[in-house]
């Protein structure tokens, strides 16, 4: 038995000597210059014997063992599919399987990995477009009338599946919508450091005109470098004024084709689905104007639209596969999840075998549900899936500990490492006047090695929408006069976007300046612990208490605290008392009830919100 299992170990001299003749381009691996020769593996091998056969020193394979999880001696025997996975990671293409000697051209076909350069494999795929534009302009309505206006005979009586995208046919030609209507998820994907949109389609209400989240939309368009189709709704109705809403985009600078730009304007009707067939075509143009190819021939890769938990089917994630082809039975990774595709269906729940570039379809056979934006990579092997996941999750963990989000204070630093050379800000102030002068202010800082980028500017408090944009663009917000929205201050917390707060032109100007020429002081940044909300006034010992009910995080004593009447703050000071019943507490959290004094302070009212908050050294 020890004999046989010695002569299965030895590889066939012949075997090593033909392994090497044809030089492999793996893009998921190696560079074009380290591209390595191709090698043949037999079912079980010793590390010495693997290094040997690679041409490497055993030192720097038993490194990427431990890379991959194993430790492992020089003499110990390691089976095919761990030799497989580090020859790969090593930059190897693996020619045959577990010592059968040659693959057949259909078997190695699944593990080539073309290069997405290669012109040779590239052809024309269809464009993805997201609809954006301000609430109650139509979007949502837009998206079904293009739907209902391009269904088939064959396809009107079948239920449409709500997978989150879906595709179109117009004259011969596929055009993919995301179902998912509105900058916030546009932006969301972007946060996850995924492209997805090919075009942007502009919904502007021709009765309304262009509205603050027009311009949100327009930002966010601008901030992920996709061109702009604008479709003029609601041209029907009696009120419209087309040129009005054209000379509002022209002061934003979307200047249509009419009058002398490049952004192409259609007008339509999704009440009367009038113009829909016109909008197509355009979106046509613009996509061949584009240039839009991928290689249907390399394994795919695809970023996850939406996903869920399903009670009866587990995991489920829409993709849209967005290079190669996804086939069922390819093992994947996503996020930091591996999986198998066990099944995959359209938009209409039909089973499908495989689904090409810039398709979205349906996905079973996740371990978890993985996160929207997230990345979808197919692998050679389910146990390198596996592996590639524990690195990731491993380097997740790291990533949390060491790397630290921009911000104002160590911007500079990060010119001075060469990882920036744009500072972006979103500005948000109290009145539309504050913008101007600001703008100028901070454009002026401009120097030649550190471009300042006003992303965003409007009027107003700081929203989830204005974090979702710093967070994908890589940017931080400034404030002037305004306020923070909690929902904004959570994520902001979480993600680790920058937001400054200012009173005073000068100091907002002057921080810019100081990091940009890298003597901005260590700041300090507020923390919001909570806010509670005023329900009763009741008066004890000749003082006025408030009983308020904590509407979310946590009020504690001593802490710093605002008063906010009419989304205004009218004093700040700090919580003096804190009680449960009789009892002096040191925190109430949310959900709670409780009486509150705050410091120099006697005139709280019902509906005042108290927010508790803490200074941090950023």
């Amino acid at each position: 038995m020890a004999k046989r299992r010695q002569n299965r170990a030895r590889p066939a001299p012949k075997r090593r000597s033909t392994a090497r003749k044809a030089p492999y381009v793996d893009a998921a691996v190696a560079t074009e210059a380290e591209v390595k020769q191709g090698v043949k593996i037999p079912a079980s091998l010793t590390v010495k014997q693997f290094a040997d056969l690679i041409d490497m020193s055993a030192v720097e394979v038993i490194k990427q063992l431990m890379r991959n999880g194993m430790m492992a001696n020089i003499n110990e025997v390691i089976d095919h599919d761990t030799a497989v996975t580090v020859a790969s990671d090593l930059g190897y293409k693996v020619l045959g399987e577990k010592g059968k000697g040659a693959t057949s051209a259909k078997k190695i076909k699944k593990y080539e990995r073309f290069s997405e350069d290669d012109t040779s494999v590239q052809k024309s795929r269809p464009p993805v477009v997201t609809i954006m534009g301000h609430v109650d302009h139509g979007k949502t309505s837009l998206l079904d009338a293009i739907r209902q206006t391009n269904v088939t005979a064959t396809e009107a009586g079948e239920i449409t599946q709500h997978i989150g995208a879906y595709q179109v046919d117009i004259n011969d030609q596929k055009i993919t919508f995301l179902d998912t209507p509105g900058h916030e998820a546009f932006t969301a994907m972007r946060a996850h450091g995924a492209k997805v949109t090919d075009i942007a389609i502009l919904v502007v209400a021709a009765d309304d005109g262009v509205m603050p989240q027009t311009l949100e939309a327009i930002a966010h368009a601008r901030a992920a470098g996709v061109p702009i189709v604008v479709a003029l709704n609601k041209v029907d109705k009696p009120d419209a004024n087309p040129q009005r809403v054209k000379q509002q985009l022209a002061d934003h600078d979307v200047l249509i084709e009419e009058w002398g730009g490049d952004v192409i304007c259609i007008p339509v009707s999704a009440k009367k689905q009038e113009g829909i067939s016109d909008l197509l075509e355009n979106l046509l143009i613009v996509a061949e104007l584009e240039d839009l190819k991928a290689n249907p021939e390399r394994n795919a890769i695809g970023v996850v639209i939406e996903a869920k938990l399903d009670k009866t089917r587990g995991a489920l994630a829409t993709v849209l596969v967005q290079t190669g082809t996804l086939r069922v039975g390819d093992p994947f990774i996503v996020g930091d999840i591996s999986g198998k595709i066990k099944a995959m269906f359209n938009d209409k729940g039909k089973h499908l075998r495989k689904a090409e570039p810039a398709s979205p379809v349906e996905i079973l056979g996740m371990e978890s549900v993985p996160k929207s934006g997230d990345t979808l990579t197919v692998t050679a092997t389910e146990k390198e899936a596996r592996i590639q996941a524990e690195k990731r999750q491993e380097e997740k963990r790291l990533a949390l500990t060491t790397t630290k989000p921009l911000s104002l204070s160590n911007f500079f630093s990060r010119v001075s490492d060469g990882d920036l050379k744009e500072l972006s800000i979103i500005l948000k102030t109290d009145v539309q006047g504050s913008i101007e002068p600001i703008q100028t202010s901070l454009v002026r800082l401009n120097n030649d090695e550190v471009k300042v980028n006003i992303l965003h500017s409007d009027s107003g408090s700081i929203t989830e929408g204005d974090v979702l944009l710093a967070l994908a663009s890589n940017g931080i917000i400034l404030g002037f006069n305004t306020r923070t929205e909690p929902g904004a201050v959570q994520i902001a917390e979480n993600e680790g976007v920058d937001i400054r707060n200012y009173e005073v032109i000068y100091k907002l100007v002057d921080d810019v300046e100081k990091a940009v020429k890298g003597m901005l002081a260590p700041t300090y940044v507020e923390v919001i612990a909570g806010h509670g909300e005023v329900r009763a006034i009741f008066s004890a010992r000749g003082n006025r208490v408030a009983g308020i009910y904590i509407t979310e995080g946590k009020i504690i004593r001593g802490s710093q605290a605002r008063i906010i009447r009419h989304s205004k703050t009218i004093f700040e000071s700090s919580v003096n008392s804190l009680k449960r019943f009789k009892d002096d507490v040191k925190e109430v959290t949310s959900g709670f009830e409780c009486g509150i004094g705050i410091e120099g302070y006697n005139d709280l009212e019902v509906g005042d919100i108290i927010e508790s908050f803490r200074m941090e050294q950023s």
